[in-house]
């Protein structure tokens, strides 16, 4: 069993951004269909805020608030498909035979919005990016849990978008543009365990209904929607539970 405590969360959706929105969300789950408006970065110059696409908007407007302005602190960002809308952008560009942007080169690498984040605030604290294909909530979690070992708080902030065509043909994705922030603190905050089980996937409900993913169950934990959480990582499963 390992523990952390939770000092502050957010996430941010289209339409969601506070706790209060997504405890009433989850009352009646849908799917968003408005993209992220620029007002999420609405503290961001505007030169530098036409970067960012719909993953940098969720990722940033889900940190932002939670941090004060000046405070240094290192960071974990967490995504399974990183900014694919600008990934897809360049192999698309290939495929006409064009030549490749730099900069959009630049802003389609894993650890674009972790390095966007850093100038946007000023913050030269390490920073470490995350790319799962399964568990990404609690492959997050146990790599901020390792790095409380030395520092006494870390930002974790885990984002992801639909897939576009043609992916989505062959995997799943997240329902809807989403993303979540977290301060883990070594000393204070909301105590969670994190320790296997033998519940499977399978065996977990949700109000969320077919919308059951793991990112949108760790929320409803976080809204007290629900007790605890299962996954699967690493050929075992893992419960969160809070206290």
């Amino acid at each position: 069993m390992v523990h952390f405590k939770l000092e502050a969360w957010s996430a941010m959706a289209s339409g969601l951004g506070s706790e209060e929105d997504w405890s009433a969300w989850f009352s009646a789950p849908s799917i968003p269909d408005e993209p992220i408006g620029k007002e999420a970065l609405k503290q961001i110059p505007a030169m530098l805020r036409r970067r960012f696409k719909q993953s940098g908007k969720c990722a940033l407007g889900a940190a932002l608030p939670i941090l004060k302005e000046g405070e240094m602190i290192p960071s974990i960002f967490s995504s399974r498909h990183g900014d694919i809308e600008q990934t897809l952008a360049l192999l698309e560009g290939i495929g006409r035979d064009e030549p490749m942007s730099p900069t959009g080169f630049s802003l389609a690498v894993h650890n674009a919005i972790s390095g966007l984040f850093s100038i946007v605030r000023k913050d030269m604290s390490e920073v470490t990016t995350i790319a799962a294909s399964k568990g990404l909530i609690f492959q997050s979690l146990f790599e901020a849990i390792g790095q409380l070992q030395v520092s006494k708080r870390v930002l974790c902030v885990i984002y992801d978008i639909p897939l576009p065509q043609p992916y989505s043909i062959s995997t799943e994705s997240d329902p809807f543009p989403f993303a979540l922030a977290m301060i883990l603190n070594g000393a204070a905050g909301d105590p969670y365990n994190l320790q296997p089980c033998e519940q499977s996937l399978t065996d977990q409900t949700s109000l969320t209904g077919d919308l059951n993913t793991e990112a949108l169950r760790f929320i409803e934990l976080l809204t007290g929607k629900t007790s605890s959480m299962t996954s699967s990582l690493s050929g075992g499963n893992w419960r969160l539970v809070q206290g």
